[in-house]
């Protein structure tokens, strides 16, 4: 069936300069880094020590490096150190490897190597937003997870521990030079965080299609990315060497990340941004506790005050998940909620959050970038119910 919910006659689309993508793929990043610099900082998450191949490969390309470890999600003032040890360094190159914090913090560090001034001149919320001047120094995204899709993205969101909240730096410069995505490096991920990454991912990929700043080329990108998922998730967390699941799931996240920078997201992701800035939660965590019940609250909306081809885009996308071409548009809240039960999601108050939240995390959620996407404006009563619900 063909879904045209909105004008597709004009749109704008862009992603990494180049990608590489397939098991094995880590064995050509000597090659790669030695054409972009010859020393490089790389960025990993909380052990430094998981980049050990990646450091042997440019040590034979003849890259020097040196590593910077972003522990947890990364916060304004670890840019700020990650940036005086590059200068210090002199890197002229930056690499992220690890999950979405240490892609997203070497986005960050890259764009402020070659930007004059403080990181709040050009953070959103918080910071002047201004607009970056100069491009990034060269920026090369190796996704150890399949999740965020930030080896495709043009932002980076950073962590105020101030302000208590996530921003997002963001500037087309910051769009990855090389997107390296070897799905073997996934091949160790514990089946939790299996879990709450692929759940992201599918989270994104879903926000993406359904948003109202979808276009045909997200279009497609998301139908694949949702089919590859719904096959391959659960597959992944119960056997996690099974390299053909891995193999999806990491293409289903470089997807969501495509897609996401060019479409939007939703109120999954509305919501996760000020939960993650004032609690101890990781995002995937989050996202994944949340979707089930954004995803019945949005579908309820649609069908009370959307528009026909909004219900046919819903309609779809439970298709898309269930494989079933007369699966109803509400089986895939359904689907959504067995598979959460199935992959051990904790709900909402494992975060740490209390219902005494609820308020300041709506009035923050109402607020987010990610809220002007969703299909439909939602009520304050219908996030409260969100909430109630994945908690």
């Amino acid at each position: 069936m063909r879904i045209t919910p909105r004008d597709h006659r004009s749109f704008e689309f862009a992603t990494a300069t180049r990608i590489i993508f397939g098991s094995g793929t880590l064995a050509q990043i000597g090659g790669v880094a030695r054409d972009l610099g010859k020393r490089a900082l790389i960025v990993t998450g909380r052990d430094p020590g998981r980049a050990l191949p990646l450091v042997e490969c440019l040590d034979e390309s003849g890259v020097g490096s040196i590593a910077f470890s972003v522990t947890g999600e990364p916060q304004l003032e670890t840019i700020t150190r990650g940036v005086a040890l590059a200068r210090s360094e002199k890197c002229d190159l930056v690499i992220g490897f690890g999950g979405g914090s240490a892609i997203d913090g070497g986005k960050a560090i890259a764009a402020m190597l070659t930007n004059d001034g403080d990181l709040l001149d050009y953070v959103e919320v918080i910071g002047r937003g201004k607009s970056l001047v100069h491009p990034s120094a060269p920026f090369i995204a190796i996704p150890t997870t399949a999740g965020t899709g930030a080896e495709v993205t043009r932002n980076a969101v950073l962590g105020s521990t101030e302000h208590r909240v996530k921003v997002s730096l963001r500037s087309p410069f910051m769009l990855p030079r090389v997107a390296l995505v070897d799905p073997a490096l996934t091949l160790d991920l514990p089946p939790a965080i299996t879990a709450t990454t692929g759940l992201d991912a599918l989270t994104q990929l879903l926000e993406a299609y359904v948003s109202n700043r979808a276009n045909p080329m997200t279009d497609a990108l998301c139908e694949q990315g949702i089919r590859l998922a719904a096959r391959s998730l659960e597959r992944a967390f119960t056997h996690p060497h099974d390299l053909a699941a891995r193999e999806d799931m990491s293409l289903a996240a470089m997807y969501s990340g495509i897609a996401l920078a060019n479409a939007g997201l939703g109120a999954v992701h509305g919501f996760a941004a000020p939960i993650g800035g004032r609690f101890s939660a990781a995002h995937g965590a989050v996202c994944a506790a949340l979707l089930p019940h954004v995803w019945e609250a949005n579908l309820a909306a649609v069908n009370e005050r959307g528009t026909d081809p909004q219900r046919r885009r819903f309609a779809q996308a439970a298709r898309l998940l269930t494989g079933k071409e007369d699966a109803d548009a509400a089986s895939a809240t359904n689907w959504l909620r067995d598979l959460s039960t199935r992959l051990a999601i904790p709900a909402l108050r494992a975060c740490g959050i209390a219902e005494s939240d609820f308020d300041d995390i709506i009035t923050r959620a109402q607020q987010a970038s990610s809220m002007k996407a969703n299909p439909v404006v939602l009520t304050t009563e219908e996030l409260q119910t969100i909430l109630q619900a994945g908690f």
